[in-house]
């Protein structure tokens, strides 16, 4: 897909903007507006380009293709985007999953040198983009400079996101072998914060291997543990995950399951310690979204109307929940929780868009909504912003159908993690 590039002095205004950037005190969206308007962040290519997150200052980190063919680490404010994968770590591919408000980005990068025993850690020449099998590296980008963190012995790794306190959390290789993991993977990751420049593991309750994919202002960290298996493009990570866990204070919790044996993940916690993922009905035939809180437990969400999947994937500090919801043949639409249901997000857009919202990916405190969208006038998928209105929600309905490529593509989105199995999608 195309995709166009800021000139030279939109994107020195941008980067700017984003080193001087400083955090909001939004006031909490303690519940959701009536409609939304949709702005088109443009096109992003092929998985996994797509926005990851969003805060309270504008700020969106994401992914999209470049014209040389490659994924880059993208930044979005104010509706214009700026890329912060050249010259990155040296290497072809990049994607920025975190950033927080004084302008600091996390991610993966690969970088220029070899991986000395041919792991495609990060996953780029699975999901089919050029790549040489170079190590990936986690990665701190802030005032324009890209720098690799620390692993835990290993060659490889990635961070997930970062707090307004500079602490990320992510995932990292060390040295020692694991027998589970299938070729070309060959050692044992682990949950990790980083912190000071100084990488810190964190405990995955006994299982082989575990990432963090969240951290909020006050230091508590969500991810999972489990087993490493096959990487695809389904999981876009090598994780089986069997636990969802928190972090918190120096012990580890584990948020327990809605019956299934695995697919328990936690994606997303808040400054409340509220936290939001996907888990396994009992039997693993399907997963649904969950609410967690240290008061109730795991809570199932449910789906959007007579959708038979769903995944909560990011929730605010005014505790609005959003995510995708899927029906058996693997169309997805995301959706927002409002007064105790998930609603079709595409059902409150105010105004005119060809767009068709297929994730809702992350909401700030002003109740603002990035994510994933198809394009039903061009077939290309597109990165948008939803922000709350006071005009009357036209909608849409339900497409009966998303083209299959649409579909597969969706598979590959970085929520999806567990849904081919379930619909028998390949």
């Amino acid at each position: 897909m195309k995709f166009t590039r800021l000139i030279p002095a939109l994107a020195t205004a941008l980067v700017f903007a984003l080193a001087m950037a400083v955090p909001v005190n939004a006031q909490l969206q303690l519940t959701s507006p009536a409609s939304y308007t949709i702005r088109d962040l443009g096109p992003v290519g092929g998985p996994p380009g797509q926005p990851f997150v969003l805060k309270n200052d504008g700020l969106v980190s994401g992914s999209a293709a470049v014209a040389s063919g490659a994924e880059n680490a993208v930044l979005w404010l104010n509706g214009a985007m700026a890329d912060i994968g050249n010259p990155g770590l040296k290497g072809r591919n990049s994607i920025a999953f975190g950033v927080n408000e004084i302008g600091q980005a996390v991610g993966e990068a690969e970088t220029s040198a070899s991986d000395p025993t041919g792991e495609d850690f990060c996953g780029f020449q699975a999901l089919g983009f050029s790549s040489s099998a170079t190590t990936c590296l986690p990665f701190l980008w802030q005032n324009g400079v890209m720098t690799p963190l620390q692993t835990l012995g290993g060659t490889n790794g990635f961070a997930n996101q970062i707090n307004n306190r500079s602490v990320a959390a992510g995932g990292a290789e060390n040295t020692t072998l694991d027998s589970g993991c299938p070729a070309p993977q060959k050692y044992q990751f682990k949950p990790v914060i980083w912190q000071q420049g100084q990488v810190h593991e964190l405990s995955t309750n006994g299982d082989p291997d575990g990432i963090a994919f969240a951290i909020n202002d006050k230091g508590q960290v969500v991810g999972a543990s489990g087993q490493c298996t096959t990487f695809n493009p389904v999981s876009f990570v090598y994780l089986l995950p069997v636990h969802a866990l928190l972090w918190q204070n120096g012990t580890t919790t584990d948020l327990g399951t809605l019956g299934g044996s695995f697919g328990n993940i936690a994606f997303s916690v808040n400054n409340q310690g509220q936290v939001v993922g996907p888990s396994d009905l009992a039997g693993d035939l399907t997963f649904h979204g969950f609410l967690w809180t240290q008061a109730t437990g795991m809570q199932d969400l449910g789906t959007v109307q007579d959708d038979v999947a769903s995944a909560a994937l990011a929730i605010n500090d005014g505790g609005v929940v959003v995510g995708a919801s899927l029906d058996a043949n693997f169309n997805s639409r995301a959706f927002v929780r409002q007064n105790g249901n998930l609603v079709d997000l595409n059902a409150l857009i105010a105004g005119d868009s060809p767009l068709y919202l297929l994730l809702a990916c992350s909401i700030n405190s002003s109740g603002q909504i990035v994510g994933l969208a198809f394009d039903t006038s061009t077939g290309d998928l597109h990165g948008y912003l939803a922000s709350p209105s006071s005009r009357v929600a036209e909608g849409r309905p339900k497409l009966a159908s998303l083209p299959i490529s649409v579909q597969m593509l969706v598979q590959r989105m970085r929520f999806g993690r567990f849904a081919a199995r379930h619909t028998g999608v390949q």
